[in-house]
Formats: structure tokens, C-alpha cells, sequence
């Protein structure tokens, strides 16, 4: 019996040496760039990215001027030699609510104070406006001699209906003035003129037609209301400041909805107290109503947006 073997044949693994010394006349210096081109022969022309810097040739360095700075200025690749142009900072400018913070903060503060030093003015405020007394007169004159929590009040109501209508303008506008604090101060001087103006107009025509009682009654009426709106917009100001949405239109909502049930008790009150003094048709009433409460408002509004539309 013949048993035959086939022997395998292995890779050849013999790993050639390289001399140390080579014969003279081998160039190394071509083998070696022969071997880098072929290492580099898979990259795209793109992938290379940097050269080595070539420099004229006869350059002299200059003993006077660092050497640094002349081999920068004769860089082939980057100008160092030419002045940099001069590249404005998109600068963003953050516009803070710390200011309105510390006028929220001082229209919270004074409040508290007129509270706490006028505390009896408050109680009887609040006893005429809901009419849970029956000394109406009485305390009617009493609130009107108390001239500075009275004066007070008033300017609380300025203030704050006019941060209020300011926020009114910024969300909905046209905005007339583009600096917040400004509109705001032209939104209380307005105020001001306004109702300085229907003041004087409803102490004129009591005076001409023998109505003195019914025109102060009325103007009582008028700045109770105002008081109260003074304070029930400080919360809903504070809510336009800082709350996002939906928040923030719920406020608004809350605010409308206030503003204008107080503007119609205001109306109710009026009525009853003018009905005490005078006989007069309520056709009257709502004329008055619609002349001077109403129309001024539209006609302003209107004027608003004539001139700045």
C-alpha cells in the first residue's frame, strides 16, 4: 500500500533585510519620493492643504527688523504684511425687564403704603362702591374731604392705566413713540389732560345750567371708579410684564373683561346719583353717554391711526 503525501505550499514569508550600507551610486533620495507619491497616489487633489512656504530667492534679512517679522511678511500664502480690515461685531443689544421690574415694585410699594396710612379712606372707598351702606352722603363728603389720600389715588390711576395702555399699544399699536418709557409718559399726560378736561367741562355746565350737586355727584363717581381700576389693574400689569402665552392673552381678556364691567357699574352709579338730583329722561343720560364718554374715545383712536398709519 503507497500512502501519499502532498505537502502544502506556504506564502513566502521572508521578509528581505535592507542592507545598511548601499552600493555607491543608489540614489536614495528618488526611492524615498518615489515611495511618498505612491502612498499619496489614493488622495484627491483637495486633500492636500498645506505646501512648505517658498521664500524669493536672494532675500537678505534685515539686521534692524526682527527676524519673524520678516519671514511673516514674505509668507507666499498669508499677508501679513497688509494692514487687517477692520470687521464690525454683529453686537446684540438685550434689552432687560429690570427697569419695569423696580416700576412695578414702586407702583406695589406705594400702594401698600397708601393702605397702610390711609386705612379708613380705603374702608369707606370700598363701602361706596359697593353700597353697603346707607349713609351714602355722609361718607361721600368725608372721602371728599380727605384731599391727599383722595389726590393720592389719582395718581396711582395714572400710573398704572397708563403702563396698561402702553402695553395695549406695544401689542396690538400703532406705536407712535418707539422708546417704551417715553409712550408711557405721553400715555399719562394724555390721561391727565383727559380727564382734567372732563372735569372742568362737567364743573362748567353744572355752573351754567344750576346743576352744581348732580355735576359733583357725578364727578365723585367718576374718580371712585377710577381708584378702583387704579388697583385692579396692578396684578393684571404685572401679569402683561413677565407672563408668556398663553398667559399673557389671558390677562388681557381678564383685564377687558374688568375694565369694562367697572365702566358699566360706573354708568349705574352715575345714573342713580344724577336721578337723585335731577328729573331727566334717560334718552338724555345716553346721549350724554354717547357724547362725551364714547365719541372722544373713537375720535382719538381714529386720530391714531390716521397720523401714524
Amino acid at each position: 500500500m503507497v500512502v501519499c503525501t502532498c505537502a502544502q505550499t506556504a506564502p513566502d514569508t521572508t521578509i528581505t533585510s535592507v542592507p545598511d550600507t548601499l552600493p555607491a551610486g543608489v540614489d536614495t533620495t528618488r526611492a524615498d519620493t518615489a515611495t511618498r507619491r505612491d502612498s499619496l497616489a489614493g488622495l484627491l487633489p483637495g486633500d492636500i492643504v498645506s505646501r512648505r512656504p517658498l521664500f524669493s530667492e536672494g532675500w537678505v534679512p534685515d539686521a534692524g527688523t526682527p527676524f519673524y517679522r520678516q519671514v511673516l511678511q514674505r509668507h507666499p500664502f498669508f499677508d501679513f504684511n497688509t494692514a487687517a480690515a477692520a470687521v464690525r461685531p454683529d453686537i446684540r443689544k438685550r434689552e432687560g425687564k429690570d427697569l419695569l421690574f423696580y416700576v412695578l415694585t414702586g407702583m406695589l410699594l406705594l400702594f401698600a403704603l397708601l393702605r397702610q396710612a390711609f386705612g379708613k379712606y380705603f374702608s369707606d372707598l370700598f363701602r361706596v362702591f359697593f353700597r353697603t351702606t346707607l349713609k351714602q352722603k355722609q361718607i361721600r363728603e368725608q372721602l371728599m374731604q380727605n384731599q391727599l389720600p383722595s389726590l393720592l389715588l389719582n395718581i396711582f390711576f395714572v400710573a398704572s392705566a397708563g403702563l396698561y395702555i402702553n402695553f395695549l399699544f406695544h401689542r396690538f399699536g400703532p406705536v407712535p413713540v418707539g422708546d417704551f418709557w417715553l409712550m408711557y409718559l405721553y400715555c399719562c399726560a394724555a390721561l391727565c389732560i383727559i380727564y382734567t378736561g372732563k372735569y372742568v367741562a362737567l364743573k362748567v355746565a353744572g355752573w351754567l345750567f344750576s346743576m352744581s350737586q348732580a355735576a359733583a355727584a357725578y364727578i365723585f363717581i367718576v374718580l371712585i371708579i377710577n381708584k378702583v381700576i387704579g388697583i385692579f389693574l396692578l396684578p393684571v400689569l404685572a401679569v402683561l410684564a413677565f407672563a408668556g402665552e398663553p398667559l399673557y392673552s389671558a390677562g388681557l381678556v381678564i383685564s377687558w373683561c374688568g375694565i369694562g364691567g367697572l365702566l358699566l357699574y360706573r354708568f349705574v352709579l352715575g345714573y342713580a346719583a344724577i336721578r337723585n338730583e335731577v328729573r331727566f329722561n334717560p334718552f338724555h343720560f345716553f346721549l350724554y353717554l354717547c357724547a362725551f364718554e364714547l365719541a372722544p374715545l373713537l375720535v382719538i383712536y381714529k386720530l391714531l391711526i390716521v397720523v401714524f398709519r
